[in-house]
């Protein structure tokens, strides 16, 4: 038996448990009206930004509808864990849970328990919503979901750190244009003997460091999560993680830790120890602007595309969040309303300004006077025209867990990378994790 399984299948019992309990705890009663008010539950990670979106539509529906927030924070729970409570849920029928959040990769998983949206949303507001976060919303040629914002990876760096490496103008703006690999880990192997960390990356088992794995392979091959079966086994994959390993094993520009990080504790690992590089989502630094204790640390941070393969383009993995309807709802048209309203232009507009989310209604990027404003939106425009989406599959997650866990393995130097792959290969077919 594999040592690992039982520890971590108790840790999940107890976690659903605890998670049940809170979840009732929030919800509380399962009457939906108080005095002609309907309340709308709703369970997001509730940011600042998410929370101003909340008052304004309770003030604007006064006396009408009133959302009730459920916060499942990032720092307490994982996108898995998230996941789980969320299913679990929907798996028991029940009616407490009206309009909830999820990773966009989770949408034909989570089809099965939700409302179809196709006859909801009128016609002139889904063609404001910019094609790729769309295309997550769509399953079974059926909009399923809306979408909140959409995400892509990319890198922060210490401005003030690379600048004393590399003062030379030209270095600098090729790095916010897309330097190679060759060149970031020769950079990194600089650093390396300043003892300096250099490159920081969430390489614990889960979909964050999936995400960082099929951009290598993505990088090296435009067309691979396209073909079906995805095979693992290619050398596009092998060099992929080859290269994860060495960052950690052989170059050591990365920090043996990061087998145990996840995006918070990688951003936390690269402010802490004055790394230089970090690989991340959109929000970073807007998000840690409530909570990390250096904010000047946070003035020297940059942004920039992930590195890119000789002879290929850049490109970056979707990531993002949108809104879903529950089935078992006694609330839909007013939960369908409240969905209507994350795309609202000034929402989205908000969403960016306080929180950093990159918005998904087109009219934001047309408004020339709001975009000379905020000439970020410019560079995150650029990155979605590189971007990818991860395989639509109804059982995405069990195969992108089953990765993962190879992945991390390789990382942690318990088994050679083609080895961890053809076990990943094994374990996917014969879990039916291909649909």
């Amino acid at each position: 038996m594999n040592r690992r399984i039982l520890p971590v299948s108790l840790a999940a019992v107890a976690l659903l448990l605890v998670l049940t309990i809170l979840f009732v705890n929030h919800f509380g009663s399962t009457e939906s009206e108080s005095g002609g008010v309907v309340k709308v539950y709703y369970a997001d990670n509730i940011s600042p930004a998410h929370r101003i979106a909340i008052q304004r539509f309770n003030a604007i529906y006064s006396g009408r509808i009133e959302v009730v927030p459920v916060s499942l924070p990032f720092e307490k729970f994982s996108t898995n864990e998230r996941k789980e409570l969320l299913a679990r849920s929907l798996r028991n029928k029940s009616d407490r849970l009206d309009i909830f959040s999820v990773d966009h990769i989770w949408v034909p998983r989570f089809s099965r328990w939700c409302e179809p949206l196709d006859g909801r949303i009128p016609a002139e507001e889904r063609l404001a919503i910019l094609p790729q976060a769309e295309t997550s919303c769509i399953y079974d040629s059926t909009l399923m979901a809306i979408p909140m914002y959409i995400d892509v990876g990319m890198l922060y760096y210490r401005r003030d750190l690379v600048q004393k490496a590399r003062p030379d103008a030209g270095f600098l703006n090729r790095l916010k244009q897309s330097i190679t690999w060759d060149e970031f880990r020769a950079l990194g192997r600089e650093f390396r003997g300043l003892q300096r960390p250099f490159y920081f990356f969430p390489a614990d088992d889960y979909e964050g460091l999936t995400c960082h794995f099929f951009e290598l392979i993505a990088g090296q091959d435009a067309g691979f999560f396209l073909r079906r079966p995805l095979d693992f086994e290619r050398p596009e994959a092998v060099r992929a993680l080859t290269m994860l390993v060495e960052f950690v094993r052989k170059d050591n520009i990365t920090p043996p830790s990061v087998v145990g990080f996840d995006e918070i504790r990688s951003y936390d690992g690269m402010l802490d120890a004055d790394g230089v590089f970090v690989r991340g989502w959109p929000n970073f630094i807007e998000s840690y602007r409530t909570k990390y204790r250096d904010q000047h640390k946070l003035d020297l941070l940059e942004r920039a595309p992930l590195p890119h393969f000789a002879g290929h383009p850049p490109v970056t993995i979707f990531g993002g969040w949108n809104l879903m309807v529950s089935q078992y709802s006694t609330r839909k048209d007013e939960a369908v309303t409240f969905a209507r309203f994350f795309q609202r232009d000034d929402i989205q507009k908000m969403m960016f300004e306080v929180g950093g989310y990159i918005p998904t209604n087109v009219n934001v990027y047309r408004d020339s006077a709001y975009v000379r404003q905020h000439p970020m939106l410019r560079f995150y425009m650029d990155l979605v025209k590189t971007g990818f989406h991860r395989p639509s599959l109804v059982e995405y997650t069990k195969m992108s867990d089953i990765v993962s866990r190879a992945v991390n393995r390789a990382i942690r130097g318990e088994e050679d990378a083609m080895h961890a792959l053809q076990q990943s290969s094994r374990e996917i077919q014969e879990a039916g994790a291909t649909r």
